[in-house]
């Protein structure tokens, strides 16, 4: 079998039982679930060898944007010139399952660190995303430059929310899967990537535009759930100005929000929304 035949897709098919408490009936039918695979993330640079250095669980597609993103997120290179190559591993030990759940990122020159070791020894799940930062102060390290530019006026925040919702393709055949967009200041949404992990969809969304050439700051990032500490460092990571999300924040992501200069806002929708910073 060709080994292109075994890449997953987004979603997978199966058979279902829904049971109807009207009719007391069973209907037998087909569903959609949201794809959950692991994937390990491994990094090289001139005279080293690749090194494993994460395992998250995600939704197969876009990987290459999902390590691009993770990369710049964590520091370890800067967003334009310090990825030169992302590509699927191919050693010949891999199984055959294993052919496109193992990426390599190219570095240009040596990371200024590594994560530690028992974040890039242990598998994250998908709802984990810098699980083991020490503080505050270790994520702010990462900052970028504050976003100069304009921010999205109240009007513009409640509708993001619904903009982003009418582009989750997936969410509409699974119901089972985040959403995160890069908006301008206008509410234009410039990339929308979904996941099974919400820290995953900030990866892809980073790593489409690192992948493309483009920059990764911009005016406001918008998520489709809660807030906690880690998608707020990602923003900050990327030097981006607001974050509009559709629940609510943790105590940790408001004060980072606050340390780190980011306009957060929760509970959006088309009637309201609380700014947090």
């Amino acid at each position: 079998m060709d080994a292109r035949a075994r890449r997953p897709g987004p979603t997978v098919r199966v058979r279902v039982d829904e049971l109807r408490a009207e009719t007391e009936s069973v209907r037998r039918r087909e569903d959609r679930l949201i794809t959950e695979e692991p994937l390990e993330l491994r990094l090289e640079w001139p005279g080293a060898e690749a090194r494993r250095v994460w395992v998250t669980m995600r939704t197969p597609g876009h990987d290459f944007e999902l390590a691009a993103g993770w990369v710049v997120h964590e520091g370890l290179a800067p967003a334009r010139e310090g990825i030169v190559g992302v590509a699927y591993c191919t050693d010949a030990s891999l199984r055959p399952e294993q052919d496109f759940n193992v990426v390599t990122v190219t570095l240009a020159a040596p990371p200024p660190r590594l994560p530690h070791q028992h974040e890039a020894l242990s598998a994250g799940s998908s709802a984990c995303g810098v699980c083991g930062t020490d503080s505050v102060g270790e994520a702010l390290v990462r900052r970028a430059s504050p976003w100069t530019g304009s921010l999205p006026d109240p009007d513009v925040v409640r509708r993001l929310p619904d903009a982003l919702r009418e582009r989750q393709r997936l969410f509409d055949s699974t119901g089972g899967v985040h959403a995160a967009a890069l908006a301008t200041a206008g509410g234009d949404l410039l990339v929308v990537r979904e996941d099974v992990g919400r820290h995953n969809a900030v990866d892809k969304v980073t790593g489409a535009r690192v992948l493309a050439g483009e920059p990764v700051a911009e005016a406001c990032l918008v998520l489709s759930g809660r807030v906690g500490y880690e998608l707020v460092q990602k923003a900050l990571a990327a030097g981006i100005g607001s974050l509009v999300a559709v629940g609510a924040p943790t105590s940790l992501a408001v004060s980072l929000a606050r340390e780190g200069g980011l306009v957060l806002h929760g509970f959006t929708g088309p009637d309201r929304t609380v700014r947090y910073t």
